[in-house]
């Protein structure tokens, strides 16, 4: 089998930040790289988890809703995937930059109910805002 383009990329190279991963169908992936790759500081299952419950609620009700296909974290726990329609670097990292702020003011997990998700008890509010805090801080640099 071929490699897939994420298992191509020297991962000892990449940085944090936000990176275009590639474009395909019309759909562009955006790598959200929280953590440097192999340094040993990964995200925690349950920041993760929750992460994940937070952006994907408030992308999919910015006023560019109708742009995300998809968001979600990676297995590697470093960092998560975007995939969009008709948006541009510019256009993702001010919404990024948005969606991150506003991540800061939330008081509970959206979707943590038992019927609403499928581990509802493995999540960390206070660690999802951490994390969410110091990407944030990353994205103001770019």
């Amino acid at each position: 089998m071929e490699k897939i383009p994420s298992f191509s990329k020297n991962h000892d190279a990449l940085q944090t930040g936000l990176h275009e991963c590639g474009h395909t169908h019309g759909v562009t992936t955006w790598d959200l790289r929280f953590k440097k790759p192999n340094a040993g500081d990964f995200i925690s299952p349950k920041a993760l988890h929750s992460i994940e419950h937070l952006l994907a609620t408030i992308l999919r009700n910015s006023d560019k809703k109708d742009c995300i296909i998809y968001f979600g974290p990676m297995g590697c726990r470093t960092g998560f995937y975007l995939c969009t329609v008709d948006l541009d670097y510019a256009q993702t990292l001010a919404l990024l930059k948005e969606s991150f702020a506003l991540a800061q003011t939330f008081t509970e997990i959206p979707g943590n109910k038992r019927e609403e998700c499928g581990n509802y008890l493995e999540h960390d509010l206070d660690g999802a805002k951490e994390e969410c805090k110091k990407y944030k801080e990353i994205l103001d640099f770019l």
